[in-house]
C-alpha cells in the first residue's frame, strides 16, 4: 500500500479525536505538507508558530538536504525517531520507505497528541497490539537486540514490538511498555563500554539535585544487563499533551525559511516570548534552560541536540503557551569532545562556562543571577562520584567517566569558576577566559 495521502488528527482526548487536516507527500517524495480542514480552521489552534490558522497548503522547507526527509512544522515531531524507523523496516516491512509510511506505521502512541489516519472522517490509525507490560521487558530486550543486529525476527516478535510510537530520542534500542497503567519508554543496554542505563538514571537524579526538572526514571533489572524506564511526560492520565521539539520551535520562529542554527539562547528567547506567563513561569523556564545547559557542559553530555529538548503546549485551545518539558536523555557521552550539539553562546558550541555566561541575558538573567545558577550546578556536579556510587554505578564505570568529567578541561572550570569575573558585560572583560578551548 502506497501512502501519498494521510489525514492528521488531534488526540488530546483520545475518546473524541478531532480532524486537523490533510497530509500530502511533496518535494519529490521527501517532504510532507499540511492543509488544515475547515472545522479546524474555525475551532482549532496553530500546531506551531509556522502553521497559523490560514486556508492554504503549508510546505516543508524547499532546500532539503539530499538525504533529508521532513514534515512541515509540528507534524515532523509526530514521526518516529531513527530507532522507530528501524523497527518499522523490520516489523512492518512497508513496500516503500517514504516519510509518509513512517508517519503512518508509527501507530497510535507517538510523541504528543497528533495521530495519522487513512481517513478524514474517522480516526483510523495503524492497528497494533496492546503495549507490552513490564513482565515482557526481558523478551522485548531480546527482540530489540535482534533488530539492532539486523537479525530476522518472527511474526510474533514483530507484533510485540511494532507500534512503539516515537518518543523523542535517537537511534538506540527502546520500546514502549505499560507499567501500572501508564506508558513508559524502556531503553536497553546496547553493548556500550559502561552501564549506560544505570548511568543515565544516576545522571537524571543528579540533575534533579541541581534544581532541574527531569522525567521520572527507574532501573529495570534484566538478565545480564540493566534497562532504564522513563515515564512519558506527554501523557497525563488518559489525556495526551501536544508538544514540539526544540528544533521545531526554533525553525517555526525563523521566518526566513532558511535552516536556522540551533541554540540554547534562541530557545530561551522563545520561552520568554511565548512561554506560560502565570507566576512568571516563562522566566523560570528560561532560567532552568540555562541551568540545563551548564549541567550538560559540566557532566560531559554533548549529545544535547534539538530532539533532546521538548516544549509542551499548555491550554492549546486558549493561548497555546509553551512550557519547558522535563529533561530527558541526560547522561555523560564520555567523549570529552569539548563541543555541545546546541549553540551555547558567543563562542558557538564550545563546552565552557565562559561561553555559557556570554549570552546569559538571552535567558533573562543578570550576570549575578547567572553566576548563582552556575554555582548551584557546580555544587551538584562536584558530588557526582558519590551520587553515582550510591545509585549503584560500579567503581570501574565511575573511573571511566572521571577521565572526562574530572579531566582537566571540565574540572578546572568547576574549581576555577570566579563569579567576580562575570559581573561586567563580556565586551568589557579585558582578559580571555583561561577555560576557553584553543
Amino acid at each position: 500500500m502506497r501512502l501519498d495521502d494521510l489525514y492528521l488528527w488531534y488526540l488530546g482526548d483520545p475518546a473524541t479525536p478531532r480532524y486537523v487536516g490533510a497530509l500530502k507527500l511533496v518535494s519529490a517524495g521527501k517532504g510532507v505538507s499540511l492543509h488544515y480542514g475547515k472545522e479546524w480552521l474555525a475551532n482549532g489552534f496553530a500546531l506551531s508558530e509556522d502553521l497559523p490558522l490560514v486556508d492554504n497548503e503549508f510546505l516543508p522547507p524547499g532546500r532539503l538536504a539530499a538525504d533529508a526527509q521532513r514534515a512541515v512544522g509540528a507534524v515532523d515531531d509526530a514521526r518516529p525517531d531513527r530507532w522507530g524507523e528501524k523497527v518499522i523496516r523490520f516489523a512492518e516491512k512497508p513496500k516503500r520507505l517514504s516519510l509518509m509510511e513512517y508517519l503512518y506505521y508509527a501507530g497510535d502512541d507517538r510523541f504528543g497528541a497528533l495521530g495519522a489516519s487513512t481517513s478524514s472522517s474517522t480516526y483510523s490509525p495503524r492497528a497494533v497490539s496492546p503495549l507490552p507490560r513490564l513482565d515482557d521487558a526481558q523478551q522485548l530486550s531480546e527482540v530489540a537486540a535482534k533488530i539492532e543486529a539486523s537479525e530476522p525476527i518472527t511474526a510474533l516478535e514483530a507484533k510485540m514490538i511494532a507500534g512503539g510510537g516515537s518518543p523523542l530520542g535517537g537511534a538506540k534500542p527502546k520500546a514502549l511498555i505499560d507499567i501500572d497503567g501508564e506508558q513508559w519508554v524502556i531503553k536497553f543496554f546496547n553493548n556500550e563500554s559502561v552501564d549506560t542505563p544505570l548511568i543515565e538514571h544516576a545522571t537524571m537524579t543528579l540533575a534533579r539535585r541541581a534544581g532541574i526538572a527531569v522525567a521520572e526514571t527507574q532501573v529495570i533489572r534484566l538478565a545480564g544487563a540493566n534497562a532504564l524506564a522513563v515515564r512519558r511526560f506527554d501523557r497525563e492520565r488518559r489525556r495526551r499533551i501536544h508538544g514540539i521539539s526544540a528544533g521545531t520551535a526554533i525553525r517555526a520562529a525563523t521566518a526566513s525559511g532558511v535552516e536556522p542554527e540551533m541554540g540554547y539562547p534562541e530557545l530561551a528567547r522563545i520561552l520568554r516570548r511565548i512561554g506560560i506567563t502565570r507566576d512568571e513561569m516563562n522566566q523560570r523556564d528560561a532560567r532552568e534552560l540555562f541551568r540545563r545547559m551548564v549541567f550538560n557542559i559540566l557532566i560531559d553530555n554533548t549529545d544535547d541536540h534539538e530532539k533532546n529538548h521538548s516544549l509542551l503546549v499548555v491550554n492549546p485551545f486558549d493561548n497555546g503557551r509553551l512550557k519547558l518539558a522535563p529533561a530527558y536523555d541526560v547522561l555523560p557521552t564520555n567523549s570529552g569532545q569539548g563541543y555541545q550539539e546546541l549553540i551555547c553562546g558567543a563562542q558557538g558550541r564550545d563546552s565552557t562556562l565562559e561561553n555559557a555566561m556570554s549570552q546569559c541575558d538571552a535567558f533573562g538573567l543578570l550576570p549575578t543571577q547567572a553566576t548563582a545558577e552556575v554555582a548551584k550546578v557546580i555544587d551538584a556536579v562536584n558530588a557526582w562520584q558519590e551520587h553515582f556510587a550510591k545509585t549503584g554505578v560500579t567503581a570501574l564505570d565511575i573511573e571511566s567517566l572521571a577521565e572526562r568529567i574530572d579531566g582537566e578541561q571540565l574540572l578546572s572550570q568547576r574549581i576555577g569558576f570566579d563569579p567576580a569575573r562575570f559581573q561586567t558585560s563580556p565586551a568589557k572583560r579585558k582578559k580571555p577566559s583561561p577555560f576557553r578551548r584553543p
